[in-house]
Formats: C-alpha cells, sequence, structure tokens
C-alpha cells in the first residue's frame, strides 16, 4: 500500500513540474535581448530567457556612431513596426535612432543612420543560407535564419522593447 501511495505521489509531483514551466507559444515576450559579444539573441518572458537564437550583425564592431558604418547599435529601443522584405524576407524595424543616439551623432556632426532591422537571410542561389549564418554580414542590422525569423514574427508583437548589449 505505502508503494502505491509513494508512486501516485511521484507520479503528481512529476506532472504538477512539466507543466509548472510555461510552452514558448504560450510565453507573452516582453522583451528581447540581443548580445552582441555572444552573437545571440534572447526572448525573454517575465525575466525568463524562452529561447534563444544565433545572429549576424554589421561588418564593423563596436557601437554604431553614425550613417554608413556598418555597426550595429548598443541600447534601448523598441520593434515598431514589420514589413515583408523582397530582399530579406521577413523584417522588423527597430527604433534606431534613439534621443542619446540622435545627441551624439549631433555632437560629431554626422547623421546617425536609420533603418535598422531584425530580419532574415537573403534567398540567394549563388550563397546557401548557412554561409550567411556564420559570419557577420550586414550593414548593421540583426540577422536570423529564416525559419528562426518566422518564429520570432509569429512570438514578437510591436512594440516590444529591445535591447542591444555589447
Amino acid at each position: 500500500m505505502r508503494w502505491l501511495l509513494a508512486i501516485v505521489c511521484f507520479s503528481f509531483a512529476t506532472f504538477s513540474f512539466a507543466n509548472a514551466a510555461p510552452a514558448l507559444d504560450e510565453a507573452f515576450i516582453d522583451k528581447v535581448l540581443v548580445v552582441k559579444s555572444e552573437r545571440k539573441l534572447h526572448l525573454i518572458s517575465r525575466g525568463v530567457s524562452m529561447k534563444s537564437y544565433r545572429v549576424s550583425l554589421g561588418k564593423q564592431v563596436g557601437p554604431k556612431q553614425r550613417e554608413g558604418d556598418q555597426r550595429t547599435p548598443e541600447g534601448l529601443y523598441w520593434i515598431d513596426w514589420r514589413k515583408v522584405s523582397d530582399k530579406y524576407n521577413l523584417a522588423m524595424h527597430i527604433s534606431y535612432p534613439n534621443a542619446k543616439d540622435l545627441a551624439r551623432a549631433s555632437s560629431e556632426g554626422a547623421k546617425p543612420g536609420s533603418m535598422i532591422m531584425l530580419h532574415g537571410t537573403p534567398v540567394d542561389e549563388e550563397y546557401p543560407e548557412w554561409y550567411f549564418h556564420t559570419l557577420d554580414w550586414t550593414e548593421g542590422c540583426i540577422a536570423l535564419k529564416n525559419d528562426d525569423m518566422r518564429e520570432i514574427w509569429n512570438l514578437v508583437k510591436d512594440g516590444t522593447l529591445i535591447e542591444i548589449r555589447p
């Protein structure tokens, strides 16, 4: 009888714990975190990283300083709109430049740049998707494999905070 009680308790505890963790498709993603040094994008729900993806960044290292410098910005921004891109499949716009970026560029007499996107990879007959995924190739955007971008497109809503760290 004790064994039966122990098995029932153990089964209950196991199933309760398994269902306690939120599933990715049920999670409300309230933040996107990009850690440039890791080449990772994390989807965050209530402070918990739900899933991570490998990303490609701008061709140059360091924070974006001005238009055309081929660097990915660093700071706090918003995903503010999205579009289907002819060149990069799905694309979500990042609200760069923020006030700090504008002030820095202005103090240097430079334009800060614009059109920083979170986007997929080109479909190119000469270069397969894995080729792009293994290097930093963008003009300052954050690029992902197309399957990963489709998943993010469905999970991340416009108005979501995106933090880009060094």
